[in-house]
């Protein structure tokens, strides 16, 4: 078999959607004849922490090798338990000040800490055997710094994986011109450096090809997010208890202006208009969910009708997705939004079922509306998401809701995505 180095900074057992799309790839790269190893963090503090990931390539034997780093999160341990494996999430405005903080000194973030152990760790690696090539996913932006390392020192050809964009990030701040210049400066040199590159949608793609003329088209391939089918096998899936409520859920973190304020006070404007339907709907909520936003439950009078769920393991969260009537989503308003394919709608479409986008325009508006089972309005217009709401509401009341075509759903496979992925390999080492 042919090897590849993956560098990953976020994998198992750290939970939450950006560590799906490298083990899912790392779990089905041996069937199409390429063994992975991963490069990866400590074990540690996490936000989030799901055992169950790692369980799926164990049967593998999948090598996964692990340095230390110095880890943003070890700052929001308790003083009484410093071995904590599980860090609570901090205020949302807590965690965009750090985030502008870090961003003001840490270029291209504050996962830099982990670069040194790991250009130490892949050498050696490369140094006692021959890997066909690398592969660095990012965000975080420093694992393709790490990447570049390799290439420059190695010659080993350098797949790079953008999951978002870099310049364009609508999570980035550039606090002064000199910081947006040294974050295109490294974005620059990597690359010219990297043999292929590979992004998760077409407008990531446009926007790269647009401000780099020494690319070409043919060097950039889209390879989308996805779902695995295996996850969605579950025992016991056909007996999952169904209430006579509509139930619509979220699974996720909001952050930043992925806010369920807006969907809340939409929830809230039916239920003044139509007292008679308190009891037939219910939002579930599956994440983290701030103290902030239980507060604005509380106060817009909806802690009967809200269930939240909180982190759960991912097959936990699936049979939550299953036993759901309807799934929503939402995608802030701004500069760089527009590009948002976030994980979560591809697990939607994977269980088949009707979404409620409150997204703008953009590549997840375009994503739902291809699917045929979607309603999309503007995240911030609460008459708008009532509306929809009503209008599904009426459709489970008469059994006319349904979930997208299987045909468009495959096109979303994770196994078939690694299969595009492994021959984009093959032609590499070829």
């Amino acid at each position: 078999m042919r090897k590849v180095l993956v560098i990953a900074y976020y994998f198992p057992p750290m939970g939450l959607s950006g560590v799906q799309r490298t083990l899912k790839f790392v779990k089905y790269l041996p069937l199409y004849n390429w063994q992975p190893t991963v490069l990866t963090i400590a074990q540690g503090s996490y936000f989030a922490r799901d055992e169950s990931f790692l369980k799926e390539i164990e049967p593998l034997q999948i090598r996964v090798v692990r340095t230390g780093s110095i880890d943003p999160t070890r700052f929001f341990r308790k003083a009484d338990s410093p071995e904590a494996t599980v860090v609570r999430m901090p205020r949302e405005w807590i965690r965009k000040s750090l985030s502008v903080g870090s961003q003001f000194i840490f270029i291209p973030d504050n996962k830099i800490g982990w670069k040194r152990k790991a250009c130490r760790a892949a050498a050696e690696l490369l140094h006692r055997e021959k890997f066909d090539l690398v592969f660095a996913t990012a965000p975080p932006y420093t694992d393709f710094l790490i990447g570049h390392y390799l290439k420059k020192r190695f010659r080993v050809p350098l797949v790079l994986d953008y999951r978002d964009s870099w310049i364009d990030n609508p999570y980035h701040f550039y606090l002064t011109p000199i910081h947006r210049w040294l974050h295109r400066v490294l974005e620059t040199r990597v690359l010219r450096a990297s043999d292929k590159i590979i992004t998760i949608n077409r407008r990531i793609k446009e926007l790269l090809l647009k401000r780099y003329p020494f690319l070409q088209y043919q060097d950039i391939e889209i390879i989308s997010q996805g779902f695995d089918p295996a996850d969605f096998d579950l025992d016991g899936i056909a007996h999952i208890p169904r209430g006579q409520k509509m139930i619509l859920t979220y699974s996720g973190t909001f952050i930043d202006k992925r806010t369920p304020k807006y969907f809340l006070q939409a929830l809230a404007r039916i239920f003044h208009e139509q007292p008679g339907l308190r009891n037939k709907i219910e939002a579930c909520f599956v994440g983290h969910f701030r103290e902030e936003n239980l507060r604005l439950v509380r106060r817009l009078g909806l802690q009967d009708v809200v269930r939240v769920i909180g982190y759960v393991d991912h097959s936990e969260c699936v049979r939550t997705l299953l036993a759901s009537d309807v799934l929503w989503m939402i995608v802030g308003k701004g500069t760089g939004e527009d590009m948002m394919s976030t994980g979560k709608l591809f697990e939607y479409l994977g269980a088949r079922k009707p979404i409620l986008g409150c997204v703008p325009d953009g590549v997840a508006k375009t994503t739902i509306e291809d699917s045929g089972a979607g309603i999309v309005v503007e995240p911030d217009d609460v008459q708008g998401i009532a509306t929809a709401i009503k209008t599904l509401y009426r459709k489970h009341e008469s059994g006319s809701l349904v979930g997208p075509a299987q045909d468009y759903v495959e096109k979303f496979n994770r196994k078939r995505l690694t299969a595009d992925l492994a021959r984009t390999f093959e032609l590499l080492a070829e």
